[in-house]
């Protein structure tokens, strides 16, 4: 195991070209920043801060499969900090919808917190993302290194989207963060008798911006054009997977709810053999998976 330590670790300075410029001007910028990947300015151009409880609940793990495909098919980059719970499950949704994403860890890149997430590891490199941090390699996590961490979680992205969090969650700073940086901080309501739905609603009632979907998402962050261009019927490029208006069009209504293909077609007013023939081939991209005479998206299929 620990395939990702193959992986030699790179460093960029605020000094340098390459440093994130989204970096330069947030209070107390890292100096340097390790990294291990593929670094990729394109991959730092649309970033988006998943963040949220550790202990997530059913609710926020069908709330992150509802949304996050939508938002890798936008062209998002998914940021989070690699730890239990949310942050874990807004990687790995990420990847199977075949998007990149960003892992900032609270600890050198020689060290692996939480241990079980060495595949995890492994995968965001494997698949064109990047893990980073402002602490060399051996320097282990503190108390104090989470917070000081969440800095770069919300200096990297455009917004923060917290999915889930208790009153005192520390996703509650990457929000008050990202809010100092002037950049939208957004919430999925969750049920008020859910006490890892307090901090989300909380933030809701003071001004962050509802989410019950990824449009709303794109909305806020100013990118809903380039999503609309599923609705004009333009081919777009879906994680390097290039997608008809048909497919399109199915993604959209599969992200809602599972189909059969009879039930598809009725919904989709498509024919039923050339519909038959799309799926087959998105299977084949990856883009749906079929499972007990039902489709789904690529990530929502287990």
């Amino acid at each position: 195991m620990q395939s990702w330590r193959k992986w030699e670790i790179g460093e960029v300075s605020i000094e340098d070209k390459q440093y994130p410029e989204s970096l330069r001007w947030i209070q107390n910028p890292p100096k340097k920043l390790f990294y291990r990947g593929n670094w990729n300015q394109e991959i730092l151009v649309n970033c988006l801060a998943v963040v949220g409880s550790r202990r997530v609940t059913g609710y926020g793990e069908a709330v992150i499969n509802k949304i996050i495909p939508g938002l890798v098919r936008a062209g998002l980059t998914i940021v989070s900090g690699f730890m239990s719970g949310v942050d874990s499950l807004g990687h790995q949704v990420c990847l199977d919808s075949g998007g990149k994403t960003i892992a900032v860890f609270g600890c050198g890149l020689n060290q692996l917190v939480p241990a079980g997430n060495d595949k995890l590891y492994d995968r965001i490199l494997d698949q064109g993302g990047l893990v980073v941090s402002e602490y060399e390699k051996e320097v282990k996590a503190r108390l104090w290194t989470f917070p000081q961490r969440n800095r770069i979680v919300a200096g990297l992205s455009k917004g923060v989207l917290v999915i889930e969090g208790g009153e005192n969650s520390g996703s509650l700073i990457t929000a008050k963060l990202a809010k100092r940086q002037a950049k939208p901080v957004l919430a999925i309501p969750g049920p008020v008798t859910s006490s890892q739905s307090a901090g989300t609603n909380w933030l809701i009632k003071n001004g962050a911006e509802i989410v019950l979907n990824s449009d709303d998402v794109l909305k806020a962050l100013g990118m809903e054009r380039l999503h609309s261009r599923h609705s004009r019927g333009e081919k777009i490029h879906t994680s390097g997977v290039e997608c008809s208006e048909i497919e399109s069009r199915i993604m959209e209504e599969l992200s809602k709810e599972p189909l059969e293909t009879d039930d598809l077609s009725r919904k989709l007013g498509i024919d039923i053999v050339i519909l038959s023939q799309t799926l087959s081939l998105m299977s084949l991209k990856g883009l749906v998976e079929e499972k007990s005479g039902r489709y789904y998206t690529g990530s929502n299929a287990n």
